[in-house]
């Protein structure tokens, strides 16, 4: 694995750099904001993840540590490729992304373009608990702000993969009956996991009911 390049930039696109390894020329692929601290003719250094698909190696490249990390967590979302997550990277810092994820933000990552309500339902649901904001504990409880507006954040998560708010708001209620400490805690992601769970089980209680009865 190639974890970074240092050299000197060979030349700079819109959309890639070109770095001199010793008469070696790596073309790698970066977000705007990279690109804009790098000048022709001058030392770099990148953090770099490597894609290997059949036919080809495509480097990526990034100023931080913080930012390759984001960007390999953010490939682990399925249907989101390489492409997509370096424009989640190109609109939001590392940071932002931390705390979108963590508070299941959908609407953040629908600033992206290519990622619709559906997409971003997605990331927010296969993220939760793989990404915190920096100095916040693991599965720590969010502030009382947060508490307050999980539900509204948890229906927006829900309507993006597909129910009406309504459904959504009925079943958020009746799952969190079932399950008060996960509403106590004002977890936006625990709380659309248990949610969905809950889902998924009185569907088959009902399954069962009507099997009963025939």
């Amino acid at each position: 694995m190639i974890s970074f390049l240092r050299g000197t930039v060979a030349h700079l696109g819109l959309s890639t750099a070109v770095i001199d390894l010793n008469g070696a020329g790596m073309s790698v692929y970066a977000t705007p904001q990279t690109l804009a601290q790098l000048r022709t003719g001058e030392e770099a250094k990148l953090f770099t993840s490597l894609i290997v698909r059949e036919d080809s190696l495509t480097l990526f490249g990034f100023a931080t540590d913080d930012e390759r990390e984001v960007f390999d967590v953010l490939l682990s979302v399925s249907g989101v490729g390489p492409r997509l997550a370096l424009a989640v990277l190109a609109v939001h810092d590392p940071e932002a992304v931390r705390a979108a994820a963590h508070t299941g933000d959908g609407k953040a990552f629908t600033k992206v373009p290519g990622i619709g309500p559906k997409v971003a339902g997605r990331i927010v649901l296969e993220l939760a608990g793989k990404l915190v904001p920096h100095g916040t504990a693991q599965g720590s409880a969010p502030s009382a702000v947060d508490q307050a507006a999980w539900k509204p954040q948890v229906v927006a998560a829900m309507t993006s993969l597909g129910w009406s708010e309504k459904d959504a708001s009925g079943s958020i209620d009746k799952a969190m009956a079932d399950s008060p400490k996960t509403a106590e805690s004002g977890n936006v992601a625990d709380i659309l996991r248990t949610t969905l769970r809950w889902l998924g089980q009185d569907g088959a209680r009902s399954g069962a009911r009507v099997g009963s009865r025939g």
